[in-house]
C-alpha cells in the first residue's frame, strides 16, 4: 500500500504558506529518505522546491478562494491524496528526526490524531488553559497539527461529517459547545466534534502514544511571563550539522513553530545546506 505525506498550502495577504510547506518538505527529506510527499495548492511553487514533491495537486473547486483563512479545502484531503495511507501536517512545522518507524505504529489505526504535546525543553504540556473548550464541553483532546488516515470507509465517514461541520460550523459549535463557547472556526474543535458524533473518540488517539510534537505557543512553555511572540524571547538557530536549536537545546521532535517570524532566511538556508 502506498503511503506518504500530504499538505494543504494556500497563501494569503500575510503569510506564504507554500514556502512553509516547502521548508517542511526539506526537513522531512533531510531526516527521512525515500518518503513520498504531495502538496495541495493553487499557488506558485518555486522551481527549486518542486523536486521535493512527487505530486503537486491543484484544487479544482476552491471553496476558500476569497477567504483569508482557507480552512474549507482541508476537508478535501481524503479525495485529493494519492496515497492509501496519509500523514497530514500543518505546514508551519519542521521534522527534526527520523520518523519512518511511525508508519508501522499508525498502521494500527484508521484515523489517528496527536493528543499530547511538548515544550521545546521536551516537557509534557499539562496545562489546559488553551483547551478549555475541549475540557468544559467533554470533547476529545485532538490536535490536527499531526494526524493520519487510511483511505477507507471509516475515514471517509469522518471527512464527510467534517465537511458538513465546516460548512455550518456556527450551528455545530453552538450545539456542541454549550459550556464554553467559541466564536471562531477551529479545525481542532471541528475534528473533535466529528469524532464525538461518530462515537470514535477513543479509537482515534492514545494519550500515552510516543507520537507527539513540540508546540511553541508562548503560554505553553511554562514561562513566568509569556511574550506575544516566543521568537522575541529565546534564541534559535540551525547549526552546521543542520540541527535546530532553541536556547542551545537541540530539537529532537517535530517542531510546530507557529509564528511565521521564525522562518528567517538564515533558518531556511541552514536547513537547506
Amino acid at each position: 500500500m502506498s503511503k506518504g505525506f500530504c499538505f494543504v498550502a494556500q497563501n494569503n495577504n500575510t503569510t506564504d504558506y507554500v514556502k512553509q510547506a516547502c521548508v517542511l518538505a526539506v526537513s522531512i527529506h533531510r531526516h527521512n529518505n525515500n518518503q513520498l510527499l504531495s502538496l495541495i495548492t493553487n499557488d506558485n511553487v518555486p522551481q527549486k522546491y518542486k523536486v521535493l514533491f512527487d505530486k503537486i495537486i491543484p484544487i479544482e473547486k476552491d471553496d476558500a478562494k476569497n477567504e483569508e483563512i482557507k480552512f474549507q479545502n482541508r476537508c478535501k484531503i481524503f479525495d485529493l491524496t494519492p496515497y492509501n495511507q496519509t500523514i497530514v501536517m500543518d505546514v508551519d512545522m519542521l521534522v527534526t528526526r527520523n520518523i519512518k518507524q511511525w508508519w508501522s505504529y499508525l498502521n494500527n489505526y484508521d484515523l489517528f490524531f496527536t493528543s499530547n504535546v511538548l515544550t521545546y525543553r521536551n516537557e509534557l504540556i499539562t496545562s489546559d488553559w488553551h483547551r478549555q473548550v475541549f475540557v468544559k464541553n467533554n470533547l476529545p483532546n485532538l490536535y490536527n497539527g499531526f494526524w493520519f488516515f487510511k483511505k477507507n470507509k471509516k475515514a471517509k465517514q469522518y471527512f464527510v461529517l467534517l465537511k458538513i461541520i465546516t460548512e455550518h460550523w456556527k450551528i455545530f459549535f453552538d450545539k456542541y459547545l454549550p459550556n464554553k463557547k467559541q466564536n471562531f472556526y477551529s479545525v481542532d474543535v471541528a475534528s473533535a466534534i466529528a469524532c464525538k458524533i461518530l462515537g470514535i473518540e477513543n479509537e482515534v488517539t492514545d494519550p500515552n502514544s510516543f507520537i507527539t510534537f513540540v508546540h511553541m505557543k508562548p503560554k505553553l512553555q511554562n514561562w513566568l511571563e509569556s511574550p506575544n511572540l516566543w521568537t522575541n524571547k529565546i534564541s534559535y538557530s540551525v547549526n552546521k550539522q543542520g540541527e535546530l536549536l532553541c536556547e542551545n537545546i537541540i530539537q529532537k521532535n517535530i517542531f510546530h513553530y507557529v509564528e511565521k517570524e521564525f522562518l528567517t532566511e538564515e533558518i531556511v538556508k541552514g536547513l537547506e545546506t
